[in-house]
C-alpha cells in the first residue's frame, strides 16, 4: 500500500486560479452583452414592423375612401389626426393635379405621436391614381 504525501493531493484539490475565474467571467460577459444587443435588436425590427404595418392600413384605408367617393376629389391637401390601435397618429392627404384633367395623384402620409412629443414622425407614404367614375 502507497500513501500519498499531502502535499500532492493538496495541490491537486486547490481549484480555480483568480486568473482563470477573471477569464470565465470576461467570456460570459461577452456572451451575455451579445444576447443582449440581439435581444434588442429583435424588439426594436419588431416596433418598426408593426408601425409599418398599421400605418399602411390606415394609407390604404384612406386612399379607399376617396376612391368611395362619388366625385373626383379637388386638388387640396389636409392633415387628421387618428387613433387606430394603441397610438395616435397623423394621416396627412394630398390630392395633385395630373396632365389628364379626369384623374388625380393621391398622396398619403402617415406619422406616429410618439408619448410626449407634439411632433409625429413618418412612418409610411402611400400614392396611387383615382380617376373620374
Amino acid at each position: 500500500m502507497r500513501l500519498e504525501k499531502p502535499e500532492k493531493l493538496a495541490r491537486s484539490a486547490r481549484g480555480f486560479t483568480l486568473i482563470e475565474v477573471m477569464v470565465a467571467l470576461l467570456v460570459f460577459g461577452l456572451i451575455a452583452m451579445a444576447a443582449a444587443e440581439v435581444g434588442s435588436q429583435y424588439i426594436s425590427s419588431y416596433e418598426r414592423i408593426r408601425d409599418k404595418t398599421l400605418a399602411s392600413w390606415l394609407a390604404d384605408n384612406r386612399i379607399n375612401e376617396i376612391r368611395l367617393e362619388n366625385n373626383l376629389p379637388s386638388i387640396s391637401e389636409n392633415s387628421k389626426d387618428k387613433d387606430y390601435g394603441p397610438y395616435r397618429w397623423q394621416v396627412t392627404t394630398k390630392v395633385l393635379a395630373t396632365a389628364e384633367p379626369k384623374m388625380r395623384r393621391v398622396e398619403v402620409k402617415v406619422a406616429r405621436y410618439r408619448e410626449g412629443r407634439s411632433k409625429p414622425y413618418p412612418v409610411h407614404t402611400l400614392s396611387a391614381f383615382v380617376g373620374e367614375k
